[in-house]
């Protein structure tokens, strides 16, 4: 980082912790899907909304994890530059994770079913 400061420059931690915090939520999606789908007893606690099933408690379960991660995140990045290659990667793998954890023949190969 440069030494000297610029008022005109804003830091990109925000704008890191955005991201970050949304790969984050993907993942955390796909790990609660599969938890649901293998287990009854987290797919009871899951289950929030009776009509929806355990879908109601794992998106909102996806939800807290993505706005703890956003509010951490951007609490401890606000004045920060970070590594955006670094972040983007991580998100895009944890996206990645979510997207795969979700789609039924994965986690079926994943279960053994």
């Amino acid at each position: 980082m440069n030494a000297t400061h610029d008022p005109m420059r804003l830091p990109n931690g925000p704008g890191a912790a955005a991201i970050l915090s949304a790969g984050t939520g993907s993942g955390a999606l796909g790990v609660f899907a599969l938890a649901s789908d293998a287990s009854p007893v987290v797919r009871h606690a899951f289950t929030i909304w009776p009509p929806s099933g355990d879908l109601s408690g794992v998106t909102l379960a996806a939800i807290v994890v993505w706005l703890v991660a956003w509010f951490g995140l951007s609490r401890l990045w606000t004045a920060r530059d970070v590594g955006l290659v670094r972040v983007n990667v991580a998100a895009f793998a944890m996206l990645i994770v979510g997207l795969l954890l979700t789609f039924p023949p994965f986690m079926d190969l994943l279960q053994g079913k």
